[in-house]
Parts: structure tokens; C-alpha cells; sequence
């Protein structure tokens, strides 16, 4: 590293700052010309392993002579009110217009609520055709559907075609709105935190490069692997690279900062920045990209994605903070920190490391290294409040509670839960063996919540039954009735067994199952993975254990926390099926940065100062810029809310409480007690301490 920092720094010849800049500009310029570029898709697959019923009978069902059929389902009322002779002969003449557009025109029908305040119309459509434009398909719906009606009575599109119509117009425009709310929040942070207008230009435009080459790289890359980016993943993605990568750049600003006030030369005051500073940022990036790549091996295509596209993310913003930052803040010169510019007041190594830096957090530092048991006793008792905020918690978000506001099918699937059967927008289809359809057809039929069954069309050796439900779709008792189906069949024996349960609803559940598998298999592979980095890092058994702790326990006290305002602030009735997992994963990887900063330069000041003022210096060092850093990336990840989707709120929501939770409280004070408690243990089997009497570290 540190020949590469000589290069970047300038200091190996003459300009080589500039010619790094001019490599890397190059180098991205190429990049943005050369790699294809494609759109997110912003209804992406479920994305199951084929194993699931769910998925086998997707499979199956391609063979089918409807297979490439969908449906969009129109409601029309008077919002409770009766419908009038008048409604009812509009309802009847669009509905023969709405049958002009449908692949099976004799299936358009009115069905009239029996307590005679709603109508409802299924219209049949080709799903390739509808999923080209599902916005077109869907305005196109909605305009027939409303034609002359008369005054106050109004006409909602629910179904399949509405809800991923209202999913594609939550993301429409997200991209933009999602950067330009980001850089926004960045630019003003880190005026603030630099005081200064005009260095925070330089870290903003090298981290928001690295933003949209993270984008291009990662949807190049993809495409030919078969890996599907939609819209969230895409917001995600931006998030993460703009808050991992100003992490490391105030990192870094803040340790070349300090140096120019001991060196009088830049090249040589970024030299020391980036050796001392960058193995800390290597780490920390490393550990974040090695946890999102465990999500390679879960079952969910789209966490597979998510670990794929948020690692190339993570890689390519430390790569910017340890190569382009640096040579742009030295072509750039001392004056970039005006009006307060780093002068160099003291000549030597050991003036310099001999004073320790005086103000608030040497002074909570050693406030805690007083009362190091009593600190930590309070901090664990209010992080343990805050984690029983998850009594009562449950996962798994229906259909109508994914999306924020008030979207069109989600008020149509309102009239329906009160007019009609709250299932009958919901697909459950059984695929049984020709010879069991009867005895399939019984069975369904006598499962609680099961309305109605209806055999359809044969392929393969196999019929299709349609099943109606009696529960709103992807709720917990729709998934209660799927499962109890399954287990009907399955204890029936002989061809029955045989019978297959798929459709929308048990797409969900095998989502949902999938979901808690990879859940049981990403945590403790990523788990062992911070452990091995920490261990590597501090040469240190004991400091990865009480770390790793600390970071869980931020991760329950966030998740209680969240639960507590989701139920009764949000009206959020649960927890997005993968929001648990990913929470985890920005909260530990990230949470461990801070810990890494602040016990990597502990380690440096115990090797000249002992662990406890090694300790309260590197709190007095790094605690302004982490907290700095905290608030920022809590800020970024906040930034999710913008988009109409629960569950990148609920993620936004976690992560930025556990972010300013971990920022705050545990890196600040119940960090620093524990090293307290344990002294030179924490740093066993290695003794950094008794380098300062031997010369050299250990």
C-alpha cells in the first residue's frame, strides 16, 4: 500500500497526483462509454429456487394453453353508498368495452356486490403484451372503465396489472429523486462537518463518480450473468456507495487534516494519511463487500442480486477513497480548507505524537475510563430497553400493505375486502393429476378458507384447479389455508400426493419461507467473517468477540426500537420478509467500520501510550469524525423513505437508528468502557502495549 500512496500522494515523482487523476479519469471515461447500459426493471421475478411448489408450478404452468395470460380486475362504487339503475347500466356498457380488449371476451362479466354497493369485472389479458407497457395496459384500463360514469361513481383497477402498475409508478422517476435527495443531505452534512464552501466539492463529486460508475459496472455485469437489478436494488446500491464511500472520505480528510498541522508538506502529509488511515478503510470496505457477497448463496434471486450489485458498490467507492481522493486533495492544495486552513505547528514524530488532542471527547474519554463499569452497566440497560420493543413483532407484509399512501389497488382491494370475498382478486391455483381431479376438487373444497374450486384446462397429464380464498391476499390466514392445502394432499397418498399449490399467494409464502432459510444460513456466515477480518486486523481474540457483541446488540436495540414506531407511529403492522436480513447485514458491516476506526488507531496509541490513554486518544482522534461520519451515513440511509415502498422505509428506518445508536452510544462510550475493563486482555494474545519497551510493535 504504501508504494501506491507514495504514487497517489505525488511524492514518488513530480505530478504523479496529476497523473493519477488523469489515469482515473481516463480510465472512467471509458468505462461510462464502452459498458452497456440498461434500465432497472422495476418489477422484477420473485426470484425463488425451483425446488419450491410455488416455483414448480410457474414452471408448469408455461405449458399450459393460458400461460401467457394475466388479468386486470376494475372496481367500481359510491364509496359504500347503493349503486343506482343508472351505475349499474355505465358498469354493464364498459364492461362490454372493456371485453373489446381482453384475450377471452366472453369471461368480462359484471359481478354485483350482494349487498348491491360495488361491482367488480376480471378482464383476461396477454401478459406479454400488458407487461411490455404494464403502465399503458393499465391507463388504458382505467380510462375505459371510467367512460361516461355518472357522478360519484368511480371505477379503481386492483388485480395483477394494477398492483404491478402501482409498483412501476412507486419507482418511476426514483433514480432522480433518490440521487438528488442524497446529494443534497451529503452536501449539507459535510458543509457542516467541514465548515468550509468549498472542500466538501471534492469528496461529493469523487464519491457521486463513483456512484454512477458503481451503476454502470454493476448492470454490465449483470445482465450476461443473468442477474436481474430492479429499481430497489438500484436505490440501495446508490445509498450504500454514497454513505460507505463519504464514511471514508471524512476518514480520510480528517487523518490528512491532522497531519498538515505536523508537516508542512502536503505529499508527505497524505503519504502518512493514507498509510495510517487506509488499511482501516481496506478493512472496513473489505468486511462490508465480504458480507454482502455471503448473500451469493441464498435461495432469493433477489438477494443474490443485492450482494452481488451492493459488493461491486462497495469495492469500487474504496477504491476511489484510497486512489482518486487522495491525489484530487493534493492537486487541490492546503487551500481547499479555507477559511480554516491546516497550518504545521510542530517538526517532529514524537511532538506530535505526544500531545494528546484536548476538547469534548478527551474529556468523555476520560470521564469513562473513571467509571468504566458503571458506563458500561448503563449503556447495556438502555440498549437491552430498547430491544423489548420486539415483543410482539411479526414478518411478513399482504399485498396491500407493501406500498405507502393510498395507491389505486390497494383502495379497489378495500372494496372488495368489504363488498365482496376479500380472496377473490388472489390466484391459488392446484395442479393435480388427471385422474385425482374429483378427489382434488373434494378435498380443497373442504379446507377452511377455501371458497370456492373450479377444474380448469389440462396440459402435460396434469389439470389446473382454481382456487378462491377467503382471506386478503398474502395474509397470514391466506398462507395458513395454502399450507393447510399442501398437508391435505400430501397425507392423501398415491396420485395425490402428487397435486401441486402455487399461484400468487403461495408464491408469497415460499417467499417468505425462502427468506428465513437464507436468514439461518447469511448470519453466521457473515458473523464469521467480521470475527476473521477483526482478528486479522487488531492480531486480537478477545476484541472481535466484545465487538461483534456490541454491534448485535445495537442490531436487537434497532430492530425494538423500529418495531415500536412501525406499530404505532407508521402503521406498519410487521416486517418486510427480507428486511430482518438486510438490516443485519448494513447494521453489522457497517457498525463495524466505526469500530475498526476507532480500535485500529486505539491499537497505533497503545503501542506509544498503553491501551487505557491509547484508548482515550483515539476517542479523542476519531470521535468528531466518526460521529461526523455516523450522522451522515444515518442521513443517507433515511433517504430510502423517499421512495413509496415499505419496505426500503423499513430498512432506511433500522439501519439509521442502529447507524446513530452504534455512533452515539456503543463506539462512544460502551466500547471504550469495555476496553477499560479488560485493559491489555482485549488486545490478547498479541501485547501492543509492550512494544513501546521492546521498539517495535507486535
Amino acid at each position: 500500500m504504501r508504494a501506491i500512496a507514495r504514487f497517489v500522494s505525488g511524492l514518488t515523482a513530480r505530478g504523479t497526483a496529476w497523473i493519477t487523476l488523469g489515469l482515473a479519469v481516463v480510465a472512467i471515461a471509458a468505462l461510462f462509454a464502452l459498458l452497456p447500459k440498461s434500465a432497472s426493471d422495476s418489477y422484477p421475478p420473485s426470484g425463488l429456487p425451483d425446488s419450491s411448489d410455488a416455483a414448480h408450478v410457474t414452471a408448469l404452468l408455461a405449458e399450459f394453453p393460458s400461460a401467457d395470460a394475466t388479468a386486470g380486475i376494475l372496481v367500481w362504487s359510491r364509496d359504500g353508498g347503493a349503486l343506482t339503475e343508472a351505475d349499474k347500466a355505465a358498469i354493464t356498457a364498459n364492461a362490454a368495452a372493456l371485453a373489446e380488449q381482453s384475450i377471452a371476451p366472453q369471461a368480462v362479466v359484471p359481478q354485483f356486490s350482494d349487498d348491491g354497493t360495488a361491482a367488480l369485472v376480471a378482464v383476461p389479458l396477454d401478459a406479454t403484451a400488458a407487461e411490455d407497457d404494464i403502465s399503458a395496459t393499465a391507463t388504458e384500463l382505467r380510462a375505459t372503465a371510467s367512460t361516461d360514469l355518472p357522478d360519484g361513481l368511480t371505477a379503481l383497477l386492483t388485480g395483477p396489472i394494477g398492483f404491478q402498475a402501482d409498483i412501476s409508478n412507486a419507482f418511476a422517476g426514483a433514480d432522480f429523486r433518490l440521487l438528488l435527495v442524497t446529494v443534497i443531505v451529503v452536501a449539507v452534512l459535510l458543509i457542516i462537518t467541514y465548515r468550509s464552501p468549498v472542500l466538501w466539492i471534492v469528496p461529493l463529486a469523487v464519491v457521486g463518480i463513483a456512484d454512477g460508475l458503481a451503476r454502470i459496472v454493476v448492470t454490465a455485469l449483470a445482465e450476461p450473468l443473468g442477474i436481474t437489478i430492479d429499481a430497489s436494488i438500484g436505490g440501495i446500491l446508490s445509498v450504500l456507495v454514497f454513505g460507505a464511500g463519504t464514511n471514508y472520505a471524512l476518514l480520510l480528510v480528517a487523518r490528512y487534516r491532522e497531519e498538515l498541522t505536523h508537516e508542512e508538506n502536503r505529499h508527505k502529509a497524505m503519504l502518512t494519511a493514507v498509510t495510517s488511515a487506509g488499511p482501516a478503510i481496506a478493512a472496513s470496505g473489505g468486511t462490508v463487500a465480504l458480507s454482502l457477497l455471503t448473500l451469493l448463496f441464498a435461495q432469493l434471486a433477489g438477494n443474490r442480486a443485492l450482494g452481488f450489485a451492493c459488493a461491486i458498490g462497495v469495492v469500487i467507492a474504496v477504491l476511489f477513497a484510497l486512489l482518486v481522493l487522495p491525489a484530487a486533495l493534493v492537486v487541490c492544495g492546503r487551500g481547499l480548507f479555507w477559511p480554516f486552513v491546516p497550518r504545521a505547528v510542530a517538526a517532529t514524530d514524537e511532538r506530535h505524537h505526544a500531545a494528546a488532542k484536548q476538547g469534548v471527547w478527551m474529556r468523555l474519554g476520560r470521564g469513562v475510563a473513571r467509571r468504566p463499569a458503571a458506563v458500561a452497566i448503563v449503556a447495556t440497560l438502555g440498549i437491552g430497553v430498547l430491544a423489548l420493543g420486539l415483543s410482539g413483532y411479526r414478518v411478513g407484509l399482504s399485498q396491500t400493505d407493501q406500498l405507502l399512501g393510498d395507491p389505486e389497488s390497494v383502495a379497489a382491494q378495500e372494496v372488495i375486502d368489504a363488498s365482496f370475498s376479500a380472496g377473490l382478486t388472489g390466484q391459488t391455483i392446484v395442479l393435480t393429476p388427471d385422474g385425482a381431479v374429483e378427489q382434488a376438487t373434494t378435498i380443497a373444497g373442504g379446507i377452511d378458507g377455501v371458497e370456492s374450486v373450479r377444474p380448469g384446462e389440462s396440459s402435460g397429464g396434469l389439470t389446473r384447479l382454481d382456487v378462491s380464498l377467503a382471506s386478503e391476499p398474502e395474509s397470514d390466514s391466506a398462507f395458513a389455508t395454502i399450507e393447510a392445502l399442501r398437508d391435505a394432499y400430501a397425507s392423501a397418498g398415491g396420485d395425490m400426493s402428487e397435486t401441486l399449490v402455487g399461484g400468487s399467494d403461495a408464491t408469497a409464502l415460499d417467499t417468505n419461507t425462502a427468506s428465513a432459510a437464507d436468514q439461518a444460513l447469511i448470519i453466521p456466515l457473515i458473523l464469521a467473517i467480521v470475527f476473521t477480518i477483526l482478528a486479522l486486523l487488531l492480531r486480537s481474540l478477545v476484541a472481535p468477540v466484545l465487538l461483534i457483541a456490541s454491534v448485535l446488540a445495537t442490531f436487537f436495540a434497532s430492530l425494538g426500537a423500529s418495531n415500536v414506531l412501525f406499530q404505532n407511529v407508521l402503521g406498519f403492522p410487521a416486517f418486510d420478509s427480507n428486511v430482518i436480513l438486510f438490516a443485519f447485514l448494513f447494521l453489522v458491516a457497517l457498525g463495524v467500520d466505526y469500530n475498526i476506526f476507532l480500535t485500529t488507531r486505539a491499537r497505533e496509541e497503545t503501542v506509544r501510550h498503553g491501551t487505557r490513554e491509547g484508548m482515550v486518544r483515539a476517542l479523542s482522534s476519531t470521535g468528531g469524525v466518526i460521529t461526523s461520519a455516523g450522522i451522515l451515513l444515518a442521513a443517507v440511509f433515511a433517504v430510502l423513505g423517499v421512495l413509496p415502498v415499505v419496505a426500503l422505509t423499513q430498512i432506511g428506518v433500522i439501519v439509521c437508528i442502529g447507524v446513530l445508536l452504534d455512533t452515539l452510544v456503543v463506539r462512544t462510550v460502551l466500547v471504550p468502557a469495555l476496553v477499560f475493563l479488560t485493559g491489555d486482555r482485549f488486545w490478547w494474545p498479541s501485547h501492543p502495549a509492550l512494544a513501546r519497551h521492546s521498539g517495535g510493535a507486535q
